[in-house]
């Protein structure tokens, strides 16, 4: 549990209504599932991350900066620390020609709309993928042949010592569905994208098309995390899970889709251990049978033996 001198800390930071106590973290990821935050803090600037972070890691409080919770499992029990949000409050976005410069918790759909408002495309695989710009850049997320690399020019991030950095493409060293920050103390809180003149039809058009197909192929109607394990070079997951017999397997209220078995979803009663016993029988079976090693894109927030 945090303590009240910790807190009452906190509260010289961050407005005291930003500051919630115990709460559930199901209505803060798109799993809909998770225990009880110890602290749960909504941040409006950069100034209010750098003194949050330096305070908790000076008393040695762990904490965990959460975007829209859309890759992310939190434990049934909870979360022994501070999360600190960059959410609605630091979703400012702003248009400079061909350039859109936004603060890390807008949403990729808000700015891939913002793009199309103003005929910019480069953003159109973007118009569906439910987490923020920030944990977007983190993880290099993409979609039908899309990716934050190609359109990602500069990030701002807050070091480990509360410095504020600019990270350029190169610096970013994007991958799949990793980029430097991965393994980096750092927190983005804004990115900066380059796209190209369009024509807004088309554009809307292409993302018009884009929603028809994951509605298609997705089962959107269920609580999910999205693509639940990366993918494996030469092998798609969602073929391999299917190949190994997982089509409709259910543990608890956790699922594997029928629509895509790439997804595990949340039936209605799930709890983050069905998710996580489910995650692991699929990694069993599949190394198993195929002898590949499936790695999730799914973060785990709770557990110490993942």
């Amino acid at each position: 549990m945090i303590s009240r001198a910790v807190v009452e800390a906190l509260q010289k930071f961050v407005p005291v209504e930003n500051i919630r106590l115990q709460e559930p973290m199901a209505g803060h990821t798109t799993f809909r599932i998770g225990g009880p935050a110890d602290c749960f803090m909504q941040l409006e600037n950069e100034e209010q991350l750098k003194k949050a972070q330096n305070y908790l890691n000076k008393v040695g409080v762990p904490f965990f900066v959460l975007g829209n919770g859309s890759n992310l499992l939190v434990k049934d029990d909870g979360y022994r620390g501070v999360i600190l949000q960059i959410g609605q409050k630091m979703s400012r976005i702003v248009v400079q020609g061909c350039r859109i410069v936004a603060k890390a918790g807008a949403t990729m759909s808000q700015v891939a709309h913002a793009a199309l408002e103003h005929g910019l495309t480069g953003l159109e695989f973007a118009s569906g993928i439910p987490g923020t710009v920030g944990g977007g850049v983190v993880m290099n997320a993409g979609a039908y042949g899309g990716e934050m690399s190609q359109v990602v020019t500069m990030v701002t991030v807050v070091n480990g010592e509360g410095e504020i950095l600019e990270l350029d493409n190169a610096t970013m060293e994007f991958g799949y569905r990793t980029s430097v920050i991965r393994q980096s103390p750092f927190t983005v809180t804004e990115v900066t994208f380059s796209l190209e003149r369009g024509d807004a039809e088309a554009i809307r058009s292409k993302m018009d098309e884009l929603g028809a197909k994951r509605r298609e192929k997705q089962p959107l109607e269920y609580p999910s995390a999205g693509s639940t394990f990366k993918r494996p070079e030469g092998h798609f997951a969602g073929q391999l899970i299917m190949e190994a017999g997982f089509r409709g397997f259910q543990i608890g209220g956790a699922r594997v889709s029928d629509k895509h078995c790439g997804f595990i979803v949340n039936t209605g009663e799930a709890t983050a251990e069905d998710v996580r016993e489910l995650i692991q029988e699929i990694r069993k079976r599949v190394k198993e049978k195929f002898h590949v090693d499936l790695e999730t894109e799914v973060v785990f927030l709770g557990w110490e033996d993942i």
